[in-house]
C-alpha cells in the first residue's frame, strides 16, 4: 500500500483530482447542515444575482438557492454513479469471467450478446429506457447501469483470456479446485487493476448521462440533481446565466477529478505502463 500511495503521488494531476474530488464529498455529506431544509424550498427574491441579501450563488426564476441545489444535487449525482457502477460491475464483470475463463461457445454468446447491446447508442437506449419505466431514481439508475456493463465485460473478458492459461492457474486446476474459486479466488484477483480504473471512469460517464437526462426533464422529478439546475436555467439563460453555469461547473470539476484519479490509479497499479508514457513524453 505504502509503494501505491508513493507511486500516485507522482502524478500531480491525480493529487489535485483526488483533493477535488474529497472537497465534492464533503460538499455532499456537509449539505444538510450547510443548507438545512428542503432545497426546493423559496429563499429569497427570484433572479437574485451571487452575493446579493446573503445568496451565494443567487436564486433561480423561484428564488430558491442555488447553492443549496448544487451542494444538495451533489448527494444524488454521486449517489447515482456510484450505485449504477456497482450494479455495471456485477453484470460486466460476471458476464466477462464466463467468456474468458469458458471460451468457445459460452465466449461467443456473451460476446454477440455484448455486442447487440453496444450498437445501440448509450445515450439513446437510456432515454428510451427512462421512458419507458416512467423518470425516477430508480429507473435513471438502472438505465445506466444497463448501458454501462458492456465495456466492463470486454475488458475483464482480455483480462481473463491473459490469465487462464497462467501456471498458477493451473496447477489450482490440478489440486482440484472447483471453476468457480479458481475465477473467483485465484483469477479475479489478479485482474482487478484495470477493473478498479474503469469504474473510476465509470462513475464520471454516469454523473454526465444522469445530468443530461435530468436536463432534458428525464430525471426523478422529486430530487434536486445538477441536470435539473442546469435545464431549470437554460430558457433564462441571458438573464440569469448563473442558473446554469455554477451547476455546470460542479458537473466540470467533479468529472474531470474523476478522471484525473481515474489516471492516478492506472499509474499506480501498472507502473510498466507509467514508465513507458514517462519515456515516450
Amino acid at each position: 500500500m505504502r509503494d501505491f500511495w508513493r507511486r500516485y503521488r507522482r502524478n500531480k494531476g491525480a493529487v489535485v483530482g483526488l483533493a477535488l474530488l474529497l472537497l465534492v464529498f464533503a460538499l455532499a455529506a456537509a449539505a444538510p447542515l450547510l443548507f438545512p431544509g428542503s432545497p426546493w424550498d423559496m429563499a429569497g427574491a427570484p433572479f437574485l444575482p451571487p452575493g446579493e441579501m446573503g445568496m451565494l450563488l443567487g436564486t433561480d426564476s423561484l428564488g430558491r438557492d442555488v447553492a443549496a441545489g448544487i451542494a444538495h444535487g451533489a448527494r444524488i449525482s454521486l449517489m447515482v454513479g456510484a450505485v449504477s457502477t456497482i450494479f455495471a460491475l456485477g453484470v460486466g464483470v460476471s458476464l466477462g469471467a464466463i467468456a474468458g475463463y469458458l471460451g468457445g461457445f459460452a465466449d461467443d454468446l456473451v460476446m454477440r450478446f455484448t455486442e447487440f447491446f453496444q450498437t445501440i447508442p448509450s445515450f439513446v437506449l437510456a432515454i428510451l429506457l427512462v421512458a419507458i419505466f416512467t423518470p425516477s431514481i430508480t429507473s435513471v439508475i438502472a438505465a445506466i447501469a444497463i448501458v454501462s456493463w458492456p465495456p466492463v465485460a470486454r475488458v475483464v473478458r482480455a483480462e481473463f483470456l491473459s490469465l487462464r492459461g497462467r501456471e498458477f492457474v493451473q496447477a489450482a486446476e490440478v489440486l482440484g479446485k472447483s471453476r468457480l474459486s479458481i475465477v473467483v479466488g485465484d483469477i479475479l484477483p489478479n485482474a482487478l487493476s484495470p477493473i478498479i480504473v474503469l469504474a473510476s471512469l465509470m462513475v464520471a460517464s454516469a454523473i454526465l448521462l444522469e445530468s443530461a437526462l435530468s436536463f432534458l426533464g428525464l430525471g426523478d422529478p422529486n430530487l434536486m440533481t445538477w441536470g435539473f439546475l442546469i435545464g431549470s436555467g437554460r430558457s433564462v439563460i441571458r438573464l440569469a446565466w448563473w442558473m446554469s453555469v455554477f451547476p455546470g461547473l460542479a458537473i466540470f470539476v467533479t468529472v474531470l477529478s474523476l478522471n484525473l484519479v481515474g489516471e492516478g490509479l492506472s499509474d499506480a497499479l501498472n507502473p510498466r505502463l507509467a514508465r513507458q508514457r514517462g519515456g515516450a513524453a
